[in-house]
């Protein structure tokens, strides 16, 4: 496969930033995205140029750190996966590809494709835990989950924080993100003491790093690789009516 890359090229965060072109030739189309950039790199190596910088760790869709944009879509359109889940064989011989990275105040880029989202990080510091003592693991039946908030869990714990939802809402809202992350643990007895604890710092942290307010338009549950729904968006919602509500009057 013979492509056009057209490819977002940016130094540091205080650059200004331009989209570059690339020639991607004899390109495998069972080759991943990523094993595409990385062909296109070491032919841009020899020629004695700075390659195309961006972010991959394992490969397998697992740790969301393969967060590119690619024709305007966050991970690209393909549903359900990550970009090093994309292949080559995707694309059509003689297309051009925009590559550009994830863009949202609250995600300031390191350089070209790279951006820094210890945001999340700092959000989940702030309340995505549960303050029990672990010891030993306990028996699988001795603390009772009903089927129903046992799968909600489950699937909200499934985010890996790549941050495609913020990328995709026009306001670069981090809902889908918080709201996963606070039903992943509100949905467990474990979770339920701390509750409006938890549900309050994750969403003030959210609001203190820039994100902006969710208009329910569902772009974060279309391009979310691991499919969560926005539901989690309006049990967030609920949740922290109810914690800011209890925590006036106990005021």
């Amino acid at each position: 496969m013979n492509l056009t890359l057209k490819v977002w090229r940016q130094a540091h965060a205080n650059d200004t930033g331009s989209i570059q072109t690339y020639d991607a030739k004899d390109i495998p189309e069972e080759a991943s995205f990523l094993e595409m950039l990385d062909i296109v790199n070491e032919r841009i190596i020899l020629d004695g140029h700075d390659p195309i910088h961006f972010d991959h760790d394992c490969r397998e869709g697992i740790c969301g750190m393969c967060s590119l944009t690619i024709n305007g879509v966050p991970h690209s359109k393909e549903k359900g996966i990550t970009t090093c889940q994309v292949h080559m064989r995707k694309f059509r011989d003689g297309d051009t590809i925009w590559i550009e990275p994830f863009r949202a105040k609250a995600f300031p880029i390191v350089k070209d494709l790279m951006v820094d989202r210890s945001a999340f990080d700092r959000i989940i510091a702030a309340g995505g835990y549960i303050d029990v003592r672990t010891g030993s693991a306990p028996d699988a039946n001795a603390v009772p989950i009903g089927k129903h908030d046992a799968d909600a869990s489950f699937d909200s714990a499934a985010c890996i924080g790549c941050g495609a939802c913020v990328a995709a809402c026009k306001n670069a809202s981090a809902m889908l993100f918080v709201g996963a992350k606070a039903n992943h643990l509100n949905r467990l007895p474990q979770g339920h003491p701390e509750k409006d604890k938890r549900t309050l710092a994750l969403v003030r942290q959210m609001d203190a790093e820039g994100f902006g307010n969710c208009t329910n338009q569902y772009e974060c549950e279309a391009v979310c690789p691991k499919e969560i729904s926005a539901d989690v968006i309006a049990k967030l919602n609920r949740d922290y009516t109810a914690a800011a509500a209890r925590e006036a009057v106990a005021d």
